[in-house]
């Protein structure tokens, strides 16, 4: 029998002091097996995850599970809740400023002086458990610093406490207008089989803030170092993921059915759920080195149209988007064109119609290649 259990966390306090929580829902099976983390919404105008997590609670109450599944839905609702008109202001910390995905914790330096206290005849369940323990302890430390955390940190780390013995970790978001992408850590390049994601970005050993790479670089960097030092491979199984479900400020529940159903067939493929018929998806998959995903900023401001999709396949010299300058509408510079400086594919673009100078209009595919499991 799978037992379904709910409580909230705190996980900050409003200028009033009252305590804003998050629901945190957990599915434990009979069998033991691996932990699963799911959140969604750590940046407040990327709402689609909230419906994939419903979905995938509305099939987990009828499935028998190994191990644990962890799902917390609007995880930030404090940027859920900073509006400015129509539009929800959810991406920074407005006090602070901080990317509210850039504040989790890693320290190469403490996973390397870890490296050292293993043993040669350490097997892979001992480091395992040590590794978390003592990780989990590095990062309730970093949340107990005297010197204080900005709430976007703060925020976080509390975050990645309940992901911290997670063997999956699954962060879903949104794009501006986006289409569906994922991040995948190259050394499990596997999972772009597993899942139902047209578009796959592979991603080094690179930190730069967010959960996925919270998850996965102390286990990546763990893992060479002792295989630098014993001369022998080692690999824990551990796997984080951004997963990107189309544009923000968007609902759509047959959509997250979609999601829903990709991600259990992940599951499924991972011995969370037993076998069944689910299988992932037939599709062309298209893969890109994380250098070579790039993003087109703008050397102008003015009206954009868009003239491309995102997915689209866009050939060099086509027409990405039409620009209408204000000041010389009466003369030939009031609209020009912006074309495509190779072949490429856009995963996003800008929300708005209204563009200054400097913005990153679009993020793009380039050099990118056709998967294949051969």
């Amino acid at each position: 029998m799978t037992i379904m259990t709910k409580n909230h966390m705190v996980v900050a306090q409003n200028a009033s002091g009252r305590s804003m929580n998050v629901p945190v829902y957990r599915f434990t099976g009979e069998k033991p097996g691996p932990v699963v983390y799911i959140q969604s919404s750590i940046h407040g105008a990327e709402v689609q995850g909230n419906v994939v997590i419903y979905q995938l609670i509305q099939a987990l109450k009828d499935q028998q599970i190994a191990g644990e599944i962890i799902l917390v839905p609007n995880c930030n609702p404090i940027g859920t809740n900073i509006k400015a008109g129509e539009y929800t202001l959810g991406r920074f910390d407005p006090v602070n400023g901080t990317n509210w995905n850039r504040g989790y914790f890693y320290d190469e330096e403490k996973v390397l002086a870890f490296a050292e206290t293993v043993q040669d005849n350490d097997d892979i369940a001992t480091i395992r458990n040590d590794f978390r323990h003592y990780w989990a302890e590095c990062i309730a430390e970093k949340l107990a610093s005297p010197w204080g955390l900005g709430l976007a940190q703060q925020l976080n780390l509390k975050l990645q406490q309940l992901a911290v013995n997670a063997d999956f970790v699954l962060d879903l978001h949104n794009g501006p207008v986006s289409t569906r992408h994922i991040y995948i850590p190259e050394y499990a390049r596997d999972a772009a089989y597993q899942f139902n994601f047209p578009h796959c970005i592979f991603i080094p050993n690179k930190f730069a803030g967010a959960l996925d790479e919270a998850t996965f670089c102390p286990w990546w960097t763990l893992q060479d170092a002792l295989t630098t030092r014993f001369g022998r491979p080692f690999a824990f199984g551990v796997e984080g993921f951004t997963l990107e479900m189309g544009s923000q400020e968007v609902i759509q529940f047959s959509e997250g059915k979609v999601d829903a159903l990709s991600i259990l067939t992940y599951l499924t493929r991972k011995d969370v759920l037993p076998a069944s018929t689910l299988e992932p998806a037939g599709m062309d998959r298209i893969g890109v080195a994380l250098k070579d995903y790039k993003t087109l900023f703008t050397q102008w401001g003015g009206m954009v149209e868009y003239c491309v999709k995102p997915g689209q396949k866009v050939t060099r010299g086509d027409t990405m988007a039409r620009v209408l300058n204000i000041d010389e509408l009466d003369t030939e510079a009031g609209c020009f064109t912006l074309e495509a400086p190779c072949d490429l594919i856009p995963m996003l673009h800008f929300p708005s119609a209204s563009v200054l100078s400097g913005t990153q209009l679009f993020k793009v595919f380039t050099n990118y290649t056709y998967l294949t499991t051969a």
